[in-house]
């Protein structure tokens, strides 16, 4: 399994965001996207999710269908939202009917893993950001899917938040193809290579 991009160039209006970009991400290895902000991790992450496409370029997830890519890749992200009007239980549960969770680990335990056994029956809306972000962790890593993207996966946690990421990628994640797109090298001190998307602007 791999992804692959091909000259590929994403613009906003008349921007260039990058330019040029040829890569393979490869089966069971980690990847960090680095770069100023504004350099366009976060919209590689989406393009390489399938949720935006290129301006210039292609794209291909061997050996999948791009039609039903989204049943392989997992994806946490600040500025994803969740159901708020779901429980953390409910919210579990209707991820399943679309991604297993991985390992038959029932949602109730994940919920113990992430300190959130208490809050398990609550509503999200009442969650702190915190509180949300181990759950969209959690959510991602979980789920039974052999492409994880990471967008600032560190958003809103402290040092104990940290300390769980990293444990639940060595735990229970270092199988997955994953791409963390971070300027914190404590979100990807586990990735084996870089991308640095400041690399692909204009010459």
């Amino acid at each position: 399994m791999q992804i692959n991009l091909e000259q590929a160039c994403k613009r906003f209006n008349k921007e260039w965001i990058f330019k040029n970009l040829n890569f393979q991400f490869e089966a069971g290895k980690h990847y960090a996207l680095v770069g100023n902000n504004g350099s366009g991790k976060s919209t590689l992450l989406q393009i390489i999710a399938g949720y935006s496409s290129l301006t210039k370029g292609i794209i291909s997830w061997e050996p999948f269908d791009p039609n039903t890519i989204y049943e392989q890749i997992s994806f946490a992200a600040p500025y994803l939202e969740l159901v708020e009007e779901f429980t953390a239980i409910e919210q579990f549960e209707f991820q399943a009917q679309f991604k297993p969770i991985q390992k038959k680990l029932s949602s109730e335990k994940i919920l113990e893993l992430i300190g959130l056994k208490n809050a398990a029956h609550k509503q999200i809306r009442y969650y702190s950001s915190g509180m949300k972000q181990r759950l969209k962790l959690a959510l991602a890593i979980f789920s039974d899917c052999p492409i994880l993207l990471l967008d600032e996966p560190c958003s809103n946690l402290d040092k104990e938040g940290y300390a769980l990421y990293d444990t639940l990628i060595k735990d229970y994640a270092m199988h997955k193809l994953i791409i963390v797109g971070s300027n914190d090298p404590a979100e990807y001190n586990f990735c084996n290579a870089q991308v640095n998307l400041m690399d692909y602007k204009l010459d």
